[in-house]
Parts: structure tokens; C-alpha cells; sequence
């Protein structure tokens, strides 16, 4: 059985996650997406999104969001390396966000010359990190940007 993977290795191998957001036309109900993501440098995720997604207008309404990022290499996914990632989801279409983006996703580079797709960045105000069965807590954003610069 190998180590599970630190979280700043977990979210550098991981690409992919679940966007949890609260849905306006279904009366605030959580609505899960899958998305990819990329970091910025300063360790905050990275989505690329379309207005036309139904997640997209749900954060135009609402910006708290959850993004779940799992160990997808591990057998069991019970006892894999996880984290939920909780805040705010803003636009953020800089140049450097964009570029991030695509440095981890490339053919997102297609995507951007569309109007409908832009950079958002998930705003960290807390996480819950599971590391394996019993090994498991809360972090604060600044304790994951901390985690996450080392």
C-alpha cells in the first residue's frame, strides 16, 4: 500500500473535481458539476467556466461554492486522499489567472478565445482535508495557503 499524497500533492497531481454550488432554480439545493481546475500562484483554484453552465449562473447568484478534489489513483476511494475546499468563487480573467489555467490545461487555450468562458478563482476560506481513514481535519484558508507554498 503506498503513502497517501500530502494535500499540496493532491491538488498539483489532481486535474479534475466536483463543483458543488447552490442551485437557483431549484431552491438553493447543492448542485454538483465536474470541472478542472489549475491553481494560481498563490495556491487558490482555478476554474474555467461558461455562462452557459448551469453552475455558472448559480454563482452569479450566489458565490459560495465547495470544490472537492480526490485521490482518483487510489483503490478505495473511502480510504483515499481527499479535500473539500470551501469559499468564494469571483471572475478573474488577468492575464496571469488565464495563463495558469492554461500552462495546466492547454486545450483550455481554445476555450478562452470564446465569450462565453472565463477564469475563476475559488477564494479559500476553509478546507476539510481527509488523508485516509481517522486522519482527518479542518484547515483554515491561510493554514492551506501555507500548506500549499511549502
Amino acid at each position: 500500500m503506498s503513502r497517501p499524497p500530502t494535500l499540496s500533492q493532491l491538488l498539483i497531481s489532481e486535474r479534475y473535481a466536483t463543483l458543488a454550488t447552490l442551485s437557483i432554480s431549484r431552491g438553493g439545493w447543492p448542485f454538483a458539476s465536474v470541472v478542472s481546475y489549475a491553481t494560481d500562484a498563490h495556491g487558490q483554484p482555478l476554474l474555467l467556466l461558461s455562462e452557459l453552465a448551469e453552475h455558472t449562473r448559480n454563482l452569479r447568484s450566489d458565490p459560495r461554492a465547495s470544490l472537492l478534489v480526490r485521490e482518483t489513483a487510489a483503490d478505495d476511494p473511502q480510504a483515499s486522499a481527499r479535500v473539500t475546499l470551501l469559499g468564494t468563487l469571483q471572475p478573474d480573467d488577468e492575464a496571469a489567472a488565464r495563463q495558469a489555467y492554461v500552462a495546466r490545461h492547454p486545450q483550455a487555450e481554445e476555450y478562452l478565445q470564446l465569450a462565453d468562458f472565463h477564469t475563476w478563482c475559488l477564494s479559500v476560506t476553509e478546507a476539510r482535508y481527509v488523508n485516509g481513514f481517522g486522519d482527518m481535519g479542518w484547515l483554515s484558508g491561510e493554514a492551506l495557503r501555507t500548506a500549499l507554498a511549502q
